[in-house]
């Protein structure tokens, strides 16, 4: 049986993966900043987004993306406005949450963009 963390760890290099299969180029990951952490920045084009990987065994307590709170979404935009301040870019900035499930021995991986609109 996979560990929380190992979870959270195999979840983080997929979304990983599958960024970079759609034409991310990845920036940084698991960047700090104070009491916030963002997973993965990644380029596409113009855009820089921050996104935050969420990861469950099962969809039973609910989908991954609802684990994202309004608290987390606070932390997440502070630290990404001080990475763009200490990386001097210039470009638009997007928050995505990539959510995986784990379905047996696969996992199901939905990308969603701009997910703090609807919030």
């Amino acid at each position: 049986m996979i560990d929380h963390n190992e979870l959270g760890k195999i979840g983080e290099d997929l979304a990983a993966d599958y960024l970079i299969r759609k034409g991310y180029t990845i920036l940084d990951r698991n960047w700090r900043f104070q009491k916030s952490e963002i997973d993965i920045i990644a380029q596409k084009s113009e855009i820089i987004a921050s996104i935050e990987v969420k990861t469950r065994s099962t969809n039973e307590f609910g989908n991954p993306q609802d684990f994202v709170n309004h608290k987390k979404i606070k932390l997440l935009v502070m630290a990404m406005n001080e990475y763009i301040i200490q990386n001097e870019i210039d470009a638009e900035v997007r928050f995505d949450i990539i959510a995986i499930t784990k379905k047996k021995t696969d996992f199901n991986v939905l990308h969603l963009e701009n997910a703090f609109l609807y919030f």
